[in-house]
């Protein structure tokens, strides 16, 4: 949920005083005339928030808990299980884990990079598998008032507003700036998840889950490149239908 736009002019008013709000959008990077039709509407988004956070050296996450409904974040500072964070791997470092501890690959560490959230899988719609106790769903629709084909349908095209992200977050029960991570807004970094976390939670897995997860990630992969597939198929045989 964008946050109040009189809320921000405070808020900026505290982080930046004395600069204009062109000032201010040179810093961030925010077109002017984007902001400008932001605070007409009464409403600023979360990005928007995030990005003048970071331009004035304050920590996004923080800058969020400034407004409703992201009051709880100051306070939230749980860190992301191990089912989390293995949500956040890539399939290919799954894959590589797999085939050094099977002896196929030379061993050594991996770049960090490769096993942070944010990565191009599925990591939102994982996410949400990982922490579902089965009636997580109905739970987040409850609390949000989002109708679950809503809900549904923002996981299928693997993205959460960060409001339902919070709230998804809450009501599984885990720390409430992860879903906030997983969906791209602030890095693992601002929302406090330890160094590395990811390739330790990685290296902790046991071998025959690591199988069962690669194999996991593999099929689903397999299934969206089919699907894909088939599309790309139906719209080229719409093109040479229409000549």
């Amino acid at each position: 949920m964008p946050v109040s736009a009189l809320d921000f002019r405070h808020w900026m008013q505290e982080l930046a005083p004395g600069k204009s709000a062109a000032d201010i959008c040179r810093r961030s990077g925010v077109k002017r005339s984007t902001l400008a039709q932001q605070l007409v509407r009464g409403k600023v988004p979360e990005a928007t928030v995030v990005a003048v956070a970071r331009a004035y050296g304050q920590n996004p996450v923080l800058g969020l808990a400034r407004f409703d409904p992201y009051r709880e974040l100051a306070a939230s500072t749980a860190p992301p299980t191990d089912a989390e964070l293995l949500s956040q791997v890539p399939t290919a470092r799954f894959l590589r884990e797999l085939l050094v501890r099977t002896g196929e690959l030379a061993g050594g560490r991996a770049d960090p990079a490769s096993g942070t959230a944010g990565h191009p899988d599925a990591a939102v719609r994982q996410w949400v598998e990982a922490i579902d106790d089965g009636e997580l769903r109905q739970r987040v629709s409850v609390a949000s008032g989002v109708a679950p084909q809503n809900f549904s349908a923002q996981l299928s095209a693997n993205r959460l507003s960060p409001e339902l992200a919070v709230s998804t977050a809450r009501e599984a029960g885990v720390g409430l700036r992860n879903g906030l991570v997983v969906t791209g807004l602030v890095t693992a970094g601002e929302a406090g998840w330890p160094p590395e976390a990811t390739e330790g939670a990685l290296r902790r897995l046991p071998d025959a889950e690591l199988v069962l997860m690669a194999s996991e990630r593999l099929a689903a992969l397999g299934k969206n490149l089919r699907r894909a597939a088939t599309d790309e198929r139906a719209a080229s045989r719409v093109w040479e239908h229409l000549g």
